[in-house]
């Protein structure tokens, strides 16, 4: 496998999965957070090192659910707010964590490197089928009664998921364009890492008048990476999540690890299911994407074990 090196991928978007900010068993606190920030620091940190231009994305699952618990408890003595605003809460709040380990990784490096957070909006269609059929689960579970009372109340879509209660769903549009891609490249541009996008962005229409306006959605934020990519003219696209390769027969004994993937077969594989959507498919999906838009390379594997991957020797590594 050929090595990826920053001479020829100079510019990279990172998608840093939520298994990288709260693992299972983690109770979610600020100080289990920090130290898994840091271990996913301290491998992204190499890439910076080694010269490439990096935009950090991330997902905010577990976090922006933990932000919609505290609202329901405080609802009789703080108004709720939006589910867009809670987007942009974990996006400032998530960036502020990623930006200071890294500033902090780097500086035991002896590398000084500005890094900044960018609030990030993502374009969504207002007509988009993901309207009309919420299907996201987010948020706490509620009984029967309540969940019935919210529906009412608040006009949310709620489904009853595995006999333990009731959850709100919300729509999850397809991500069209990033607001602020000019700003993030010229952060780039000016040698700044950038975190962006986290969460998959604050989703946003255009209104008639021309004015961007938050919606109650929210987006993959795989999609929103591989769109950002795009965008900025990214040459390489890395998907950091739980495992170390992209499985064929994932969850069965005879899993068989993809080494190298074209598009060609990539789309054979997602067309036999072997990427079911709520795991790999969106990732594979979002890959595809970048690659048919100029992408010339996208790599797939855990934080751990991003160091020997670059070097070749693991992952999954997909080409057009």
């Amino acid at each position: 496998m050929i090595p990826i090196d920053p001479v020829r991928y100079p510019k990279a978007v990172i998608a840093l999965g939520g298994n990288a900010l709260i693992r299972p068993g983690d109770s979610g606190t600020l100080e289990e957070q920090h130290r898994r920030i840091s271990q996913a620091m301290a491998h992204t940190a190499d890439l910076v090192a080694a010269g490439f231009a990096s935009v950090i994305t991330h997902g905010n699952g577990p976090m922006v659910g933990h932000l919609l618990l505290q609202m329901e408890c405080a609802k009789a003595l703080v108004p709720p707010m939006p589910l867009f605003i809670s987007d942009a809460d974990t996006e400032g709040s998530l960036g502020y964590l990623i930006q200071q380990c890294l500033v902090n990784e780097l500086h035991r490096r002896g590398i000084e490197k500005s890094v900044a957070t960018v609030v990030t909006q993502v374009l969504v269609a207002a007509d988009d089928p993901a309207f009309r059929t919420p299907d996201k689960p987010i948020g706490p579970f509620y009984p029967a009664d309540e969940a019935l009372h919210l529906k009412t109340e608040r006009g949310w879509s709620l489904m009853e998921d595995a006999g333990r209660g009731w959850r709100r769903v919300a729509p999850s549009p397809r991500p069209l364009t990033i607001i602020e891609q000019d700003v993030i490249s010229y952060l780039l541009q000016g040698g700044i890492i950038v975190i962006a996008a986290g969460g998959g962005g604050v989703p946003v229409i255009r209104r008639a008048d021309g004015d961007l306006a938050g919606v109650e959605a929210v987006i993959d934020k795989d999609r929103a990476s591989a769109v950002l990519a795009r965008e900025i003219a990214a040459d390489l696209l890395i998907f950091l999540t739980a495992e170390e390769y992209v499985y064929l027969d994932y969850g069965r004994p005879g899993r068989r690890p993809l080494t190298e993937l074209n598009c060609a077969a990539a789309r054979k594989y997602l067309q036999e299911g072997q990427f079911p959507p709520g795991s790999m498919g969106p990732k594979m999906e979002s890959a595809l994407d970048f690659l048919d838009q100029g992408g010339a390379r996208v790599l797939i594997t855990r934080p751990e074990s991003l160091a020997a991957a670059m070097a070749g020797r693991t992952g999954t590594h997909m080409f057009p």
